[in-house]
C-alpha cells in the first residue's frame, strides 16, 4: 500500500509541484492550504505516514499546526518545507516535534532523499 503524505502549504503552485513529485514516486498525497485545514483532516481520521508543512500560512501557521497535531500523531515524522531560514523558528519547530527542516526551493530528488531518511520502508 502506498504511503500517504499530507502536504500543507498556502501556495497552490507549491502544492501542485509537491503532489506531482510525490505521486511520481508512488506516494498518495493529501493536501491542505493551511494548518487549520490540515488539523481538521487529521481530526477527521486522516493518518498520514508523513507530514510536509510550510511555516508561514494564514489561519494557522506551521508551528501552531505542529504543536496541535503532534499529540494526535505522536510518531508521524513532520518535515518543514519553508522559505524561512531563521534559526529560532527552526529550533521552535524542532521543540514542537518537527523531524526535519528544508529551505525552499528544494529539488524533487533532494526531497525524496530526505523522505527516505525519515520514513522507514520507503
Amino acid at each position: 500500500m502506498p504511503k500517504t503524505v499530507l502536504v500543507v502549504d498556502d501556495s497552490a503552485t507549491m502544492l501542485l509541484s509537491l503532489k506531482t513529485n510525490l505521486e511520481i514516486h508512488g506516494f498518495k498525497v493529501e493536501q491542505a492550504s493551511n494548518g487549520r485545514q490540515a488539523l481538521d483532516k487529521v481530526k477527521s481520521g486522516l493518518k498520514p505516514d508523513l507530514i510536509i508543512t510550510d511555516i508561514n500560512m494564514p489561519e494557522m501557521d506551521g508551528l501552531e499546526f505542529i504543536k496541535n497535531v503532534k499529540p494526535i500523531l505522536r510518531f508521524t515524522p513532520i518535515l518543514v518545507l519553508t522559505t524561512e531560514s531563521e534559526q529560532t523558528k527552526r529550533e521552535q519547530a524542532k521543540k514542537l516535534g518537527a523531524t526535519g527542516w528544508l529551505v525552499k526551493p528544494v529539488s524533487g530528488q533532494d526531497l525524496i532523499n530526505v523522505i527516505k531518511k525519515v520514513l522507514p520502508g520507503v
